[in-house]
């Protein structure tokens, strides 16, 4: 994709045969009086989109030589490599304007100058849009008017691109859950400088809980909890590094192909940076609330199985049907796809849970107490052997974090109620960096890899500072 002049031609001569490009110029050349005979482009595209689906027909590469800026062609050709099982690559030719100028008025047939400027305005407009298009691979070449290499540049595959790895000295990965929301009067500003100051601090990613009512183990019923996808769309148009996702989102309350669709639209605003937090719900308060099912414990525990199924079929390649163990699909058009593979997070520390996310998830979320995952763990391991897999281990911590022993206390006092202080301070683990610290040092002995951090006290950006030494 590009305007008169970007190089397309060049760029495709330099790296495949000659009988793999089919380009609309030289179909001019062929049906008409030259390459730049517009009078037989009619021809010429009817043409080429034969000699497209043929090649296309015995799965071979093509390489279509065009401007590429007619929406619904791109879309048909798209469409037409996913059903050959072939995959769909976008070239888009970042060429100067004034480059592309220049190389247009040498040329024996120029395209009028308002023409070229409207290519390349589309260009831009288009450029920006491509993510959401579904392409499996999108490679722009910054044209620079030098010579080309004798091949082309290596293409950029979104789904090979992982994030950034972020650990701390202790090899654990630190994930800010933010479950409070004291933002004010200013939503977006308090949300935007927390999740910065996260990345600035280290932090490998941000979580929300998906809840429709506040819960009483964090506040008050009328205090704000937003909804999570919405927020992680905001999340995902800030310049950070985090990984975004659930923590978790219940079955219960969305079908789990909306949660595909969101969660795979999430990954390619990010470029791969997006996960999903899956649970079977348990608050049925918030269901009665908003006129939602609440279904049995196993009943949902299906529909976790059933989730997860639905999930993958939709964000794998082609749009073929999808017949399952638990769940059969006339297609799985579901454009977006994700930007990479969209980890799994299964919440839950009962048997069964952590038998499906032995089978079926990529990591369980377990609570951080270590009495807890002494008995838990090897119940774990024994599922996932005996599943052939392995499941990575995560933890959500709950606990009070201190500058110092006083700041502590007083922490301690504020957020305690009517819970006696030492049986509180027990509980949450109080205490300040150094002493988490310690207690981290054992969750990685027992290979926990990452750490879902909630502090009940989260006031806002600069509060996050308290937290860096956490992540050393």
């Amino acid at each position: 994709m590009g305007a008169s002049g970007s190089g397309k031609s060049t760029w495709a001569a330099a790296g495949y045969r000659a009988d793999e490009i089919v380009s609309s110029d030289a179909l001019r050349g062929v049906v008409g009086s030259g390459p730049h005979d517009l009078d037989a482009s009619a021809d010429a595209f009817d043409l080429l989109e034969r000699i497209v689906a043929a090649r296309l027909g015995r799965g071979l590469t093509t390489v279509v030589d065009t401007l590429g800026l007619d929406g619904a062609r791109r879309t048909a050709w798209r469409a037409a490599a996913r059903e050959a099982g072939l995959p769909a690559v976008v070239v888009v030719l970042d060429t100067p304007p004034e480059l592309c100028r220049s190389r247009n008025r040498e040329r024996d047939r120029p395209a009028p100058a308002p023409v070229v400027t409207t290519q390349l305005r589309t260009v831009r407009d288009v450029g920006t849009a491509l993510d959401l298009e579904g392409w499996d691979v999108i490679h722009r070449v910054e044209a620079t008017g030098r010579a080309p290499e004798d091949a082309a540049p290596p293409v950029r595959d979104l789904r090979s691109q992982a994030p950034e790895e972020r650990r701390s000295s202790q090899g654990l990965r630190f994930v800010l859950q933010v479950s409070r929301f004291p933002w004010g009067e200013d939503p977006a500003t308090w949300l935007s400088g927390v999740a910065t100051a996260a990345d600035d601090a280290g932090f490998a990613g941000l979580a929300v809980m998906d809840h429709l009512i506040q819960i009483p183990q964090v506040g008050r019923a009328w205090e704000p909890i937003p909804e999570p996808w919405v927020t992680l769309g905001l999340l995902a148009g800030l310049d950070t590094r985090l990984e975004l996702g659930t923590l978790v989102t219940p079955v219960t309350f969305r079908p789990a192909g909306v949660t595909a669709k969101a969660a795979a639209t999430l990954d390619a605003l990010t470029g791969g940076r997006a996960f999903v937090g899956l649970g079977a719900g348990w608050w049925e308060r918030e269901h009665a609330a908003y006129g939602l099912p609440f279904p049995p414990p196993a009943d949902r525990l299906d529909a976790v199985e059933a989730a997860i199924e639905t999930m993958r079929a939709l964000w794998a390649s082609g749009t073929r049907a999808h017949d399952g163990a638990r769940v059969s699909l006339p297609e799985t058009t579901s454009y977006p796809r994700p930007a990479h593979d969209v980890p799994i997070v299964l919440g839950g520390s009962g048997d069964r849970t952590m038998r499906i996310a032995a089978r079926l998830a990529d990591a369980v979320n377990l609570p951080s107490a270590l009495g807890t995952l002494d008995h838990k763990l090897p119940i774990l391991r024994e599922h996932a052997e005996a599943a052939g897999r392995e499941v990575t281990v995560t933890v959500l911590d709950l606990p009070v974090v201190g500058r110092d022993r006083d700041d502590t206390w007083a922490r301690v006092e504020r957020l305690r109620g009517s819970t006696p202080a030492g049986h509180y301070l027990r509980r949450t683990n109080a205490g300040v960096p150094a002493q988490q610290r310690v207690r981290y040092a054992e969750l990685a002995e027992r290979g926990v890899d990452t750490v879902f951090l909630a502090v009940g006290d989260l006031d806002g950006a600069d509060d996050l500072e308290r937290l860096a030494p956490l992540l050393d």
